[in-house]
């Protein structure tokens, strides 16, 4: 067990209080490491600090920037099982997909916008003699300070997507861990420490979201925050954000319930295999994750049938064991919501189709897994086609007119993701012009890349991620109209 202080300009130390709080493995129970509380003052001090590199920083050309980005990605890379193993004991997802993708994706967004730092450009727009305002360019600057807060399901992976871009576009960073998974959120604050950053660049809190989490957005010395949680949380920071002196850009990736459409002319082997990894894949813990599957009453059965013998073939276990597809859930408490989520759903008069149940075969006796659970027969009234149940449950209804698919995809508060399953490439491209998500997948299960927005309409929150499109959510644009004639 290790004990990771705050990190505050550039220095290691204990919270102003010193209390400590610990870390636990899910799987097993056993304390994992231990970390710094930080208090209100040791907040307000990360905030300055990050307020006063501010200058320094955004006054770097790009390529310094980019230079200390990849050190930093390069220090990630040689430490990446270290960080994959302890993020697998702190979340219960396998260790196979925090090594081959949450720890992947963070040393790639360090990486990718490192080189992307050097691609903010300005715009010039001609306007002629325009009342001899004949010259007008536009400008991009950083924000200032950005204050990144990150969830416990992807932990490392959903810090560095929104701290990577804030940092190349030359913005300081304050960033907090969930209390829940901190670890990684300390090492990258020590990959960035080793890597040779400038003190106050990235500064490292830790603590509860409802006290730590707070004080971060109501800190005056912050500008633009960025957040992956729940509606819920994403509702009342942008209350705090309303209620400060100056109003704060938020960038919110909140919750989802994704609509996959299932077409009788769909490869029903394509469609399963994608259904599994897109409403187990992290155990469902997944604000995209494929939750409600809309299928053609022709091939409901062929498509339950086939989905229920890959189910079986799901490997449920330790989490540090490679050969691991599904883990733990985050806490029993979390268990018991999720369980109660499907009671619920068959009380209301959704049938169990499958799963439904703890799983407690070896060592997962004492730790809480859940098997994989399909319903059926589920409507839009009941509540489990509404709410965000954030474990392994799919729910299905079926259709047979496209028009009633369509509006059963889109009766949700949510706006998220949705999925498509259809041979008729034409069709796949009408549909999803009327799909109201975020991202829209055509045979594909739920994924990303680097390059490609990713955000939500409706409750799934404001702004994007990823590319471009989420280096600009840390720019402000100025614009530059000037007198060029005598």
């Amino acid at each position: 067990m290790r004990y990771f202080p705050l990190f505050i300009d550039g220095a290691w130390r204990g919270g102003s209080e010193g209390k400590r709080f610990a870390s636990y493995n899910k799987a097993t129970g056993a304390a994992v490491n231990e970390f710094a509380v930080s208090t209100q003052a040791d907040v307000a001090e990360a905030c300055r600090a990050a307020r006063a590199a501010a200058p320094l920083w955004a006054g770097l050309d790009a390529e310094t920037r980019a230079g200390y980005m990849r050190k930093a990605a390069a220090v990630m890379r040689r430490r990446q099982r270290e960080m994959a193993e302890v993020e697998a004991a702190e979340t219960g997802k396998p260790v196979f997909d925090t090594f081959g993708f949450d720890t992947r994706v963070a040393i790639w967004a360090f990486e990718y916008f490192a080189g992307l730092a050097l691609e903010i450009k300005g715009d010039v727009i001609p306007l002629g003699d325009c009342n001899f305002r004949d010259f007008d360019f536009v400008t991009y600057e950083p924000y200032g300070v950005a204050a990144i807060i990150a969830p416990y399901n992807f932990p490392i992976h959903l810090l560095t997507r929104s701290m990577a871009p804030a940092l190349a576009a030359g913005n300081t960073c304050v960033i907090k861990g969930s209390s829940i998974t901190p670890t990684t959120a300390a090492m990258v604050a020590e990959a960035c420490e080793e890597a040779g950053f400038p003190r106050g660049v990235v500064n490292l809190v830790q603590g509860s979201g409802a006290t730590v989490g707070e004080w971060l957005v109501r800190d005056p010395e912050v500008d633009v925050v960025g957040f992956t949680g729940s509606e819920e949380v994403g509702r009342q920071l942008m209350h705090l954000s309303a209620a400060s002196k100056v109003i704060k850009k938020l960038v919110l990736e909140l919750g989802g319930k994704g609509g996959v459409i299932i077409e009788p002319d769909a490869d029903l082997d394509i469609a399963t295999t994608c259904q599994i990894e897109g409403f187990t894949f992290n155990q469902g813990e997944v604000c995209c994750a494929m939750t409600r599957a809309i299928v053609h009453e022709r091939v409901k059965d062929a498509y339950l049938e086939l989905l229920a013998q890959k189910c079986d073939q799901v490997r449920i276990g330790d989490p540090l064991d490679d050969e691991t597809r599904m883990g733990a859930l985050i806490s029993m408490e979390h268990l018991n919501r999720v369980h109660g989520h499907v009671r619920r759903a068959v009380e209301q008069g959704a049938a169990l189709y499958y799963g439904g149940e703890r799983y407690m075969e070896g060592l997962c006796a004492e730790g809480p897994f859940y098997r994989p659970t399909i319903l059926t027969g589920v409507t839009p009234d009941m509540d489990a086609w509404r709410q965000e149940i954030f474990g392994p449950v799919l729910c299905v209804a079926t259709y047979t007119e496209l028009e009633d698919a369509i509006e059963l995809a889109n009766a949700t508060d949510f706006g998220l993701g949705a999925n498509i399953f259809t041979e008729d490439l034409k069709k796949a491209y009408q549909i999803g012009r009327r799909l109201n998500a975020g991202s829209v997948w055509v045979n594909l299960p739920n994924g990303m890349h680097m390059a490609c927005p990713f955000g939500g309409n409706k409750n799934s929150g404001t702004g994007r991620e990823y590319g471009t499109y989420g280096l600009h959510e840390y720019l402000k644009v100025k614009n530059n109209m000037w007198r060029m004639h005598d």
